[in-house]
């Protein structure tokens, strides 16, 4: 379902995905929903961003505003599912970029898909720096490491 979303377009598997992320229960303190950034050059390529997918229902059913500007990708980099997980770490340095504070507030990333947690604890990172007091991260699908 998530690679009919991400690379065959069905946005109609959103609410199932959607409702799946609600099911994981209430986040304690959650102040804001941040959905992972993509790149400008991808989102051109794609149309869309299926993480805004996700969390847009997600942020409307816990009554929670949908960040969407303060955070971005400014590096495009190779896409992690073409790199060993060694790679995945290094790939993501200096990816992100904040524009603006999160002093205090608990962030909940949502995005579609955790190989290694690279992409998330790089984001987390800079959330951090930028005074993001709590990152919680809700993904729809976790894939097993192979090797």
């Amino acid at each position: 379902m998530v690679q009919a979303l991400k690379y065959r377009y069905r946005l109609s598997v959103v609410p199932f995905l959607a409702n799946a992320l609600l099911a994981s229960g209430p986040i304690e303190g959650a102040g804001v929903v941040l959905p992972m950034p993509l790149h400008v050059k991808r989102l051109r390529e794609r149309g869309f961003n299926q993480a805004v997918e996700l969390a847009r229902p997600l942020a409307r059913a816990r009554g929670l505003p949908l960040e969407l500007a303060r955070v971005g990708r400014v590096l495009d980099v190779a896409p992690q599912m073409s790199l060993s997980w060694r790679e995945r770490q290094s790939n993501m340095r200096g990816v992100f970029a904040c524009a603006g504070s999160f002093d205090g507030l608990h962030v909940l990333v949502v995005d579609d898909v955790m190989t290694t947690g690279a992409t998330l604890h790089a984001l987390a990172a800079v959330l951090k720096q930028h005074g993001a007091s709590r990152v919680t991260n809700l993904v729809v699908a976790r894939t097993p490491r192979m090797s």
